[in-house]
């Protein structure tokens, strides 16, 4: 899947309670939008522009994989739910709430309603001051400076001052109380998309199966009787291989580590896929090498449908999965259920996303945050 992008965002507000319009403005990108993974302090800043009550302002950085003209179009309707009235006047008026996109990666991008880097950006102390608390490593596109070059360029001399700090919704998700997490689940489950996002929102080490380097799989997918066993053993040694690798090698910079398997996940293919000769073969050297790996510290399969499966994987637009039967995933769904009874010495997670869609809608994501939330205490 695709990285996600960096979205900065500047946030204001000078009607009201300040404070708790700022904070509410926070938790509703955050739950609607997308992931805030940081928050500037809270500045107290004049108003800029017209003569009104000063303003409190902060800045934001969201991960997401959504588009810069869809985060704008959900950020204006997500403006008028929080208050915010636009009467069109002549200039600049008092606001219960102001969003506004400031930049998208080092991305310039020029639309009718959306301009990133926000043309204004580099001229306005009560946005540079907040960025620059973020500590980030993003460089103007256009001027080709840095936040701490463009605060100290900046011709605005406001009294732009700290009123407090402000946390990140991430901040009650103690994912770093764990080393290992492994994110489980079936063919088109979207445990790769999951563990992507959770290590990029997180900052952890993330291991990614190797699947697609397998030579036997669009061959198995062709004839199963013949390549089943090759096919198995290519991967418990690959797996075995990988694993032992990454989660030996502590990465000083990362806070934990999240894989999009378990080494069990070839014990579970191979019940399905083998005959009861090779299954038996297969399974003294599984045991083996399973004594060898690290548990990890939390377990998440994720359950979906076996009709959703199947749209998933038409969707993705792999050519050897399309003929892949349902009876097929459905034998790997009880094979994974099976085996999560048995582990009464594993932290386990079930989370049914049959109806979820972790993607596109933000809810949806932070609902299994939540569920992992509460694993955790």
């Amino acid at each position: 899947m695709n990285n996600q992008s960096q979205v900065i965002l500047s946030l204001g507000s000078n009607l009201g309670n300040r404070l708790e319009n700022i904070q509410l403005a926070i938790d509703a990108i955050h739950y609607t939008v997308a992931t805030v993974v940081k928050v500037s302090s809270l500045y107290e800043t004049p108003a800029w522009g017209f003569e009104s009550n000063s303003f409190y302002n902060c800045a934001l950085v969201l991960q997401t994989l959504k588009s810069a003209p869809q985060i704008l179009d959900e950020i204006l309707i997500l403006e008028i739910k929080l208050g915010r009235v636009r009467n069109d006047p002549k200039g600049y008026q008092a606001r219960v709430i102001d969003i506004d996109v400031i930049t998208y990666n080092e991305e310039i991008v020029e639309t009718e309603k959306l301009q990133v880097p926000h043309p204004q950006m580099q001229n306005r102390l009560f946005v540079l001051l907040p960025m620059r608390d973020l500590n980030l490593d993003w460089r103007h596109p256009i001027l080709q400076k840095y936040l701490p070059e463009l605060v100290q360029l900046s011709e605005d001399k406001s009294n732009c001052k700290v009123v407090q700090k402000l946390k990140s919704p991430l901040e009650k998700i103690d994912l770093q109380k764990y080393n290992y997490i492994a994110i489980e689940g079936n063919i088109g489950a979207g445990k790769t998309t999951l563990a992507t996002k959770i290590s990029e929102d997180f900052n952890a080490k993330l291991v990614l199966e190797r699947f697609a380097d397998n030579p036997f799989l669009p061959k198995f997918y062709e004839d199963q009787s013949r390549y089943a066993f090759p096919l198995e053993m290519s991967f418990l040694a690959d797996r075995y291989q990988q694993l032992s690798d990454d989660l030996a090698q502590f990465d000083l910079f990362k806070d934990f580590i999240v894989t999009d398997y378990h080494i069990f996940k070839s014990l579970i293919f191979a019940k399905v896929t083998l005959a009861e000769d090779e299954y038996r073969l297969y399974k003294t050297m599984f045991d083996i090498i399973h004594k060898e790996m690290p548990k990890p510290d939390l377990y998440v399969y994720l359950y979906q449908n076996t009709e959703q499966l199947l749209k998933n994987i038409k969707s993705r637009g792999r050519s050897y999965e399309q003929q892949i039967p349902a009876e097929y995933l459905d034998k790997i769904n009880r094979g994974y259920l099976d085996y999560i009874k048995t582990q009464t010495d594993l932290k386990v997670l079930i989370i049914d996303i049959s109806n979820k869609d972790f993607v596109e809608n933000q809810i949806d994501y932070v609902s299994i945050l939540d569920e992992i939330q509460q694993k955790i205490q």
